[in-house]
């Protein structure tokens, strides 16, 4: 990074002064490693328990690089290189480390794990699934084993002792939302005995901008009370008999949909309603029928599968496990496809992503592609990056992107671009951007008699088998979202770098220009000759977001190619929107959940205080005054002290499902505020402050009427047999988050009209 880079402050600018001195270490470096090469294994796990003790940080973090470098080089055969070390020295300083696909990231955060663990802290290594928490830490199992760090991992098969056990290690790998449920559930613990996750100290994230910014808004929920959820068939046989345009229009950006007059019309003669005068509950009934039709696409944003309804991950295009839909969408799905109702529940505890990585002590992380949400990365986590250069120089040729008319110009295009590399035995990786997408390439590569090999959310049983071999001469592979693969593409031989190495095709640009160097960066790898290049069309869903770029239809050639760079740059422009828009919907998510956020550690901090400290037990006693010594004569101070915990935890917790419950009905409709010209930030702050003030006062006063109406005995209350009974079976899942605050504001300006 340049002069200017820095006087701007760009992200990564600071690099050289938060790591450049590492490169003026290197013979400090090559004394340490010959010194730490001639000890044996078990005098080298005691200098790792000593390297840290004592030196100035520069000295401490060029010695410990060192006897990582050798204890990486002994039990894993692999010996970092000196831009693997400096991506260490990033982590251990708390920065954001950028490094290229195939450059050894997961060797890099096992040594910053190890280091840290070394400092005494406790680390959890966070990655986007369960299989590579699991394949990660099985891997470096030796190397930590050589340091003298205790390790582990925690996978969705685990029982609670089992999960308890691994958390006590010093070094836990996990899947972020594990670690998310595991303190969701966490938050109803009575006993110390029964906690699952210690105190959050330091997380490396792993794929730091897929879990940082793509995931941050997604609310992980924990559910009880389980219950059918009510869906009107009619409403959703109505919609689909709707005509678009005629009575109903989607937003140029596809994040909306609307009735028009004449939809208004048609609706309110055959519910024989009026939507918006008494009917409100229909007219959000009918909006979520329309959304699901509209905007929900079956093989693009959900699979359906043995009768459920499998949502997509837009970031990792494969199935996202236990999520679901927010406010009735996932029942106006359901409806859409004539599947029975799930089970829905109410809600006992919620955080986002972004809420669980504000509760460690230390973040940092790993990815190929950060520089492109640097200024996300600082506002909204206050982190830095630091890019680290690629240990051979890229060869990869970037070629570009080539623009069609049509959808099915474009899918010919890329079939005949394969057919010709097939033919000289080059192997192709294709990405896509849906499972529709890849079943209609994958069928029409295979009409031409070419082999290929399909990874989808569909299917992603054999994903490391499949991408471990999508080196090899030849071979085809058609796949949705590269993020988070967590498999090198290697070359299989001579023959393949001498035909030009592995040729990567994305199907159309993706909404975030990160997402394509993802794609790109799968070829190219450790100096290795590739080549990367961007097939579009006028009918991507993307490009519709720039209607302007339509007139270039007619500019199209005989195979439907369009040459005018003014359209290659209205692509981009495309992209610009989209990655704009996504930062919005982030601020704003923010902005609603900081302070539920801030009030949800207020609530832990008093059920804190409640099982440990004396003050709440003695505010409560005093409301109660007679019924408390009556209590404690009775039976004993003991027993009395434990009632008046178990009552006022339960209400606690009551109290916050309450609560929340307000919040997310509050926000459902705070966009309707600006009838009275309220901005819906300020609005929803106010309003939630408010009922929050009374919050304790609340759990005193039903604590209160609770003891004195309650039959104490020498096994103390039993809650349950007073009505008062937590949800006998509980349920963890995750959901998208603000799907219709767009739709909101459409209805505000129909009734305007």
């Amino acid at each position: 990074m340049g002069f200017f880079s820095r006087l701007l402050n760009r992200p990564g600018s600071h690099a050289e002064k938060t790591t450049g001195w590492f490169e003026r270490a290197a013979d400090d470096l090559d004394a340490a490693g010959r010194e730490f090469s001639e000890l044996s294994d078990s005098e080298l796990t005691e200098a790792a328990g000593e390297v840290f003790a004592s030196g100035s940080q520069q000295q401490t973090l060029i010695r410990y690089c060192a006897l990582a470098r050798e204890a990486g080089k002994r039990v894993l055969d692999e010996r970092a290189y000196d831009t693997q070390l400096r991506g260490l020295v990033g982590l251990l300083q708390g920065s954001i480390v950028q490094m290229a696909t195939g450059e050894g990231k997961t060797l890099v955060g096992a040594l910053a794990a190890a280091g840290y663990a070394l400092q005494g802290r406790r680390v959890h290594v966070v990655s986007v699934n369960d299989y590579l928490a699991v394949r990660d830490r099985n891997w470096m199992k030796p190397l930590f084993d050589l340091l003298g760090v205790k390790s582990a991992s925690i996978s969705g098969a685990q029982a609670d002792d089992e999960r308890r056990g691994a958390y006590r290690a010093e070094v836990v790998y996990a899947s972020v939302t594990e670690v998310g449920f595991d303190v969701l559930r966490d938050r109803f613990v009575t006993e110390d005995a029964d906690q699952r996750v210690p105190e959050r100290d330091v997380v490396i994230v792993d794929e730091a901008d897929s879990v940082l910014i793509d995931e941050a808004r997604v609310p992980l929920v924990l559910a009880g009370s389980a219950s059918v959820q009510d869906t009107d068939t009619a409403i959703a046989a109505l919609v689909s008999r709707l005509s678009p345009d005629t009575d109903f229009e989607v937003s140029a950006d596809r994040h909306a949909v609307s009735l028009t007059d004449a939809g208004v019309d048609r609706v309110e003669d055959e519910l024989d309603v009026e939507l918006f005068k008494e009917d409100s509950e229909t007219l959000a009934a009918v909006n979520l029928a329309l959304h699901a039709r509209a905007l929900v696409k079956r093989d693009v944003d959900y699979l359906v599968v043995d009768g459920r309804v499998k949502l997509i991950s837009s970031s990792r295009g494969r199935v996202a496990e236990l999520q679901r839909w927010p406010d009735g969408l996932q029942a106006a799905v359901e409806a859409k496809e004539s599947l029975d109702a799930t089970d829905s529940g109410e809600i006992l505890d919620q955080m986002t992503v972004e809420e669980l990585i504000h509760g460690y002590e230390t973040v940092c992380g790993m990815t190929g592609t950060a520089l492109a949400v640097g200024d996300d990365l600082r506002e909204f986590y206050g982190l830095e990056i630091v890019p680290i250069d690629t240990h051979l120089p890229v060869i990869r040729s970037d070629e570009p992107d080539r623009l069609f008319t049509y959808q099915e110009s474009k899918e010919r295009a890329i079939v005949e671009e394969v057919v010709d590399n097939h033919a000289r035995r080059r192997p192709v990786l294709i990405g896509t951007s849906s499972v529709a997408e890849s079943e209609s390439l994958a069928e029409r590569l295979t009409e031409r008699g070419i082999d290929v090999a399909v990874l989808n959310a569909k299917d992603d049983s054999r994903e490391a088998e499949i991408i471990a071999k999508a080196g090899a001469p030849g071979a085809v592979t058609v796949s949705t979202q590269m993020a988070g693969r967590g498999t090198d593409i290697r070359l299989a031989d001579d023959d393949v770098a001498e035909a030009g190495g592995l040729l990567v095709i994305g199907a159309g640009r993706y909404p975030s220009s990160r997402l394509d160097d993802q794609l790109r960066g799968r070829a190219g790898r450790q100096g290795d000759p590739g080549t990367s290049v961007f097939f579009t069309s006028l009918e991507d869903e993307l490009v519709t977001r720039v209607p302007e770029i339509q007139r270039f239809v007619s500019e199209g050639d005989e195979t439907g190619l369009i040459e005018s760079k003014r359209a290659l740059g209205l692509v981009e422009h495309a992209q610009r929107i989209a990655e704009g828009q996504n930062t919005a919907l982030h601020r704003d998510t923010w902005r609603f959940n900081e302070l539920m956020a801030k009030q949800r550690e207020l609530v832990l901090e008093r059920r804190a205080e409640i099982r440990k400290a004396d003050e709440p037990v003695e505010q409560l006693r005093k409301e109660l005054g007679d019924r408390a010594d009556e209590i404690a004569q009775e039976h004993s101070e003991e027993l009395l002290d434990s009632v008046l915990r178990e009552v006022m935890l339960f209400h606690l917790d009551a109290r916050w499902v309450d609560h929340l419950a307000f919040l997310n009905d509050l926000r459902e409709g705070i966009h309707l505020r600006t009838f009275a010209r309220e901005k819906p930030h300020e609005a929803f702050n106010t309003e939630s402050i408010r009922v929050f003030s009374s919050f304790w006062s609340d759990v005193i006063d039903d604590s209160t009427a609770t003891i004195k109406e309650a039959t104490i005995t020498e096994e103390g209350i039993d809650l349950e047999s007073h009505g008062l009974k937590r949800p006998s079976s509980t349920w963890t899942y995750l959901t998208t988050e603000n799907a219709f605050g767009s739709d909101i504001e459409n209805i505000v300006k129909k009734v305007r009209r």
